[in-house]
């Protein structure tokens, strides 16, 4: 795949920069304030202590360092403050919802991951993200084959979030519709810990504690949170414990690396939908089947990555690495008949999943022209392994709770194996001048993917006649 993004963007003078994410800057009286403060004398002291907040520094898009102004792309990032005001930084949908673009469909089901779309792409994925890359801290937390899970962003930590939308999100790969980038902060200063819990209905909680700090040059972020609830409706159980290290350490002036690993597991019980009919009767029920099937899903992820950016003057090269590992198994209401088909693969999904990758970047800044140049060339490999097998989600007859045991691993019904890779090279450039900006971008994605497939009949019983 190819893109060519190239963009005249006719710059607007505004005050100098402070290289800072969130830029302040104090007001110092002028001609308006002055008339102001002749009108209403009663603001003028509060004119002059007014705070001026100018437009963050992002990443995305650009891949270096940007104002979002100069940025000819929609970009838009949700600070800490955002993210953590008054919510209990479970979902990603809390620090989303109010970024215009953005759609976040939260279920309230944690055996259901969120639905996210950008401008459309990704809105019709059936379950977890499609569409939309999700990146935190560099390392991608989406697939080879573009699915990706948001639940494992570690919110009580992140320090801003960065949502690129629009076209230029096509420099990010085949499947990025979008991109949503989280930064954790590195640990600097002196040691310190902080702890939090919150508490809601339906026996909600939740618990974290953190520490964070810098000793000998090593910097260290260290988190870990606990999440339960009983869910408002019956059968919506959930528990979550998520933590994460990061460390960062500079073994030169110019070098820095960055070591980053987290964890999630969740366990949690499915209630699915509910007829009208149901509802009205009792908006906390369930429906038959979920109970009968005893319909859950459980979660266990690991992962974790390396990073090295070294800077040679204006120019710097990063590297980085990362691998995981995913484990899900996930139980489902599918009737007994639709099972017992011979080419079915049963209503138990159970898979293992080990994945990693690596990436390349150069970063060159030139003067040409009477402007900067700024250039990018990188490559980026990724691959995913899925050892997937489909049970059968009861043992005995044709009915649950009669004849048959529902919600237990029956008989195995399939086995599958499926690998995916993707290879990709790009290059940015962008030439900034006094009053005109020219951004373009190439990139090349080469996707492969292989499945092997073993679907396992249920045994037919062997008729006999008697003789005469």
């Amino acid at each position: 795949m190819a893109a060519v993004d190239l963009i005249f963007w006719p710059k607007i003078e505004h005050p100098p920069q402070i290289h800072n994410k969130e830029k302040i800057m104090r007001h110092t009286p002028t001609r308006l304030a002055l008339i102001l403060a002749a009108a209403f004398p009663c603001v003028a002291g509060a004119a002059e202590d007014a705070v001026l907040t100018l437009d963050s520094v992002v990443v995305s898009g650009s891949r270096v360092e940007h104002n979002t102004f100069d940025l000819p792309a929609a970009v838009d990032v949700v600070d800490a403050a955002r993210i953590g005001a008054d919510q209990a930084r479970v979902n990603a949908s809390e620090a989303l919802a109010a970024v215009p673009g953005i759609t976040v469909q939260n279920r309230q089901n944690y055996a259901q991951d969120l639905q996210i779309s950008s401008r459309g792409f990704g809105a019709r994925s059936a379950f977890g993200v499609r569409g939309i890359r999700l990146i935190a801290d560099g390392i991608p937390a989406s697939m080879p084959d573009g699915q990706g899970q948001a639940a494992t962003f570690n919110l009580d930590r992140a320090e801003r979030i960065e949502v690129l939308r629009g076209p230029m999100a096509v420099v990010y790969g085949n499947h990025a519709g979008g991109v949503i980038q989280m930064f954790t902060p590195d640990g600097k200063g002196a040691p310190s810990v902080e702890g939090n819990f919150v508490a809601g209905s339906n026996n909600t909680w939740k618990t974290d504690i953190s520490a964070q700090g810098e000793v000998g040059g090593l910097g260290y972020v260290i988190d870990a949170s606990r999440f339960a609830t009983d869910g408002y409706r019956d059968h919506s159980k959930a528990e979550r414990d998520q933590s994460m290290v990061k460390l960062t350490y500079r073994p030169s002036p110019d070098g820095k690396l960055t070591f980053i690993a987290n964890s999630f597991k969740q366990t949690a019980d499915d209630p699915q939908g509910q007829t009208w009919a149901g509802y009205q009767a009792n908006p906390r029920s369930v429906a038959q089947p979920a109970l009968d099937f005893n319909t859950r899903k459980s979660i266990d992820h690991m992962q974790g990555g390396l990073t090295y950016e070294h800077r040679f003057g204006d120019h710097s090269v990063q590297a980085s690495v990362y691998a995981g590992q995913r484990s899900t198994i996930q139980y489902q209401s599918i009737p007994i008949s639709t099972q017992g088909n011979a080419r079915h693969s049963g209503g138990v999904i159970d898979f293992d999943r080990e994945f990693g990758g690596g990436s390349l970047r150069w970063v060159g800044r030139f003067q040409l022209a009477g402007g900067k140049l700024t250039t990018t060339v990188g490559a980026d490999y990724e691959q995913s392994t899925d050892d997937r097998r489909g049970y059968n989600n009861y043992v005995g007859g044709a009915t649950c709770g009669v004849t048959a045991t529902c919600g237990v691993k029956g008989t195995l019904r399939r086995l599958e194996e499926d690998r995916v890779t993707s290879f990709d090279q790009y290059v940015q450039a962008e030439w900034q001048g006094e009053r005109l900006t020219v951004s373009g971008g190439v990139r090349h994605s080469r996707v492969a993917s292989r499945s092997m497939t073993t679907t396992r009949p249920i045994p037919l019983p062997i008729r006999t006649t008697a003789a005469a």
